[in-house]
């Protein structure tokens, strides 16, 4: 069963990403020790988690799985929004904020011009990956986007994941370094 994510939800669903991620090259190359990696992500999950409260959170029943959407058309933060959650930023990222603004960066760089739905995070908890979870979560948000006639966009910087999403229907549209040293990117797309 995979249904909408509520605000009750945010806690297992940031401990789970926190693991599925934990080996990361993204997450990696951000935290690069990978004791201060497993106590910081869960705090940038939660973050993230709200911050893409607008959009689709879906989750699995025990949270098994959760994917992250975001709208077409959603804003970027304005001043306001970023300085409101500067101290929350800081407080997640330390001293790997440098790295994590060159990732963000670097994404927001390569995002498609074109209005689309974004498929922000999409996690399965290393127990349960290989079940095909991730991959029945992101085809029921891919169900719910479909009126809206909107492709949907991604990115990964994980290269076993684009054979799944592919399967799904995305197409690469370019691979790409995150500067200084940083990981690799495979941005994806799907036609609405």
């Amino acid at each position: 069963m995979i249904r909408e994510a509520v605000q009750d939800d945010s806690a297992a669903i940031t401990a789970m990403l926190a693991r599925a991620f934990a080996d990361d090259p993204a997450m990696s190359y951000i935290f690069p020790d990978p004791r201060d990696r497993v106590k910081r992500l869960p705090r940038l999950f939660a973050l993230l988690f709200d911050a893409d409260a607008p959009g689709m959170r879906l989750v699995t029943g025990n949270a098994q799985a959760a994917t992250l959407w975001q709208r077409p058309g959603t804003a970027q933060a304005t001043t306001i929004d970023l300085l409101r959650q500067a101290i929350p930023l800081v407080g997640a990222l330390g001293f790997a904020l440098p790295r994590a603004l060159r990732v963000g960066n670097a994404i927001e760089e390569h995002a498609p011009p074109e209005r689309h739905w974004y498929l922000h995070i999409a996690g399965v908890d290393p127990a349960f990956q290989g079940k095909g979870l991730g991959g029945a979560s992101i085809r029921e948000g891919l169900a719910r986007t479909a009126s809206e006639r909107a492709p949907a966009y991604l990115e990964t910087a994980t290269e076993r994941n684009v054979a799944l999403y592919q399967s799904i229907g995305f197409h690469v549209t370019s691979e790409w370094h995150v500067p200084k040293g940083g990981p690799k990117f495979w941005s994806m797309l799907r036609p609405a």
